[in-house]
């Protein structure tokens, strides 16, 4: 087996962590391969250094060592590729990882070949501007279309297979995927989705309204939002964290399902479920438990 290692050494301890990660990897017989960038950090005899792309086409597996964002980083490629990804969690949340940094030791089930893959839908998104070119994006979790500093409020159309299903104003929307809805949709009040699901779900963020609800669309549906602003303000698109375009009066964002996806290794077993108890609902817990005593 070969296995691409991607650290995030922004990350608190992520270079332990890694060091201990192939030196596990490399008693079962893992080849491992990095980027050349990481040649000074790493001086590991046992590791193999090339470019990105010649690591991932070279590799069985990509192991992400950081938080979601590293993750989110690897998934567009890792689909490019076919590749399939193991999360390790050396950040806060790490909602998407399938390893705690204290559980490095089941690193020895991948030799194995002891575990499951969950697959995820992608979105593709398209920014449409009448005398421009098209500009195109994929995403793990979400696509975000939101007022930027210089904008008060913006008003939203948003429509599915060229109906209008919402006319609001508010800060912004979300398109999120159902691994994505764990994430900035849940923060705005969205619902939790079952990540193997495929559907998108329309999210508004601070709605000037009394009937802001979620909806939740199926895979099929081709959705459009188009903003409209004053006074030559800007709204944001924001993809899977990362600001990508900045829109104007007009302009349209479309949403579709990728026809790829992202494959997320889990070692664990359940790793959604358990992460849904120990890490949205466990401090909920604890803080109900502290005020009973």
């Amino acid at each position: 087996m070969n296995a691409y290692i991607f650290p995030n050494l922004s990350k608190t301890n992520c270079k332990e962590y890694t060091v201990e990660a192939c030196e596990i990897l490399r008693e079962c017989g893992v080849s491992l391969h990095m980027e050349s960038c990481y040649k000074n950090e790493f001086p590991l005899d046992y590791v193999s250094f090339a470019e990105e792309e010649k690591c991932i086409c070279d590799c069985d597996i990509i192991i992400a060592i950081g938080g979601d964002g590293t993750i989110l980083q690897c998934s567009v490629k890792a689909s490019r590729f076919g590749k399939p990804i193991l999360g390790i969690n050396c950040g806060r949340l790490g909602f998407m990882a399938s390893l705690e940094a204290s559980q490095l030791g089941l690193l020895r089930k991948l030799a194995e070949q002891d575990y499951t893959i969950s697959r995820r839908m992608m979105l593709d998104i398209t920014v449409k501007n009448p005398g421009c070119s098209d500009m195109s994006f994929s995403a793990l979790n979400d696509a975000v279309v939101a007022r930027s500093d210089d904008c008060k409020i913006a008003d939203f159309e948003v429509s599915k297979n060229g109906q209008l299903i919402s006319s609001l104003r508010a800060d912004g929307v979300i398109f999120s995927t159902a691994t994505g809805a764990t994430a900035y949709s849940m923060s705005a009040g969205g619902p939790i989705i079952e990540p193997e699901m495929e559907c998108i779900e329309f999210t508004q963020i601070c709605a000037h309204s009394l009937f802001a609800r979620s909806m939740i669309l199926s895979a099929s549906s081709r959705v459009e939002v188009k903003c409209h602003t004053s006074n030559s303000a800007h709204v944001l698109l924001n993809v899977d964290g990362n600001i990508v375009y900045r829109l104007t009066d007009g302009d349209t964002v479309e949403v579709v399902k990728s026809k790829r996806y992202v494959d997320i290794i889990d070692i664990i077993g359940g790793s959604f479920f358990s992460s849904v108890n120990s890490k949205l609902m466990r401090p909920l817990k604890d803080i109900s438990e502290d005020f009973v005593k």
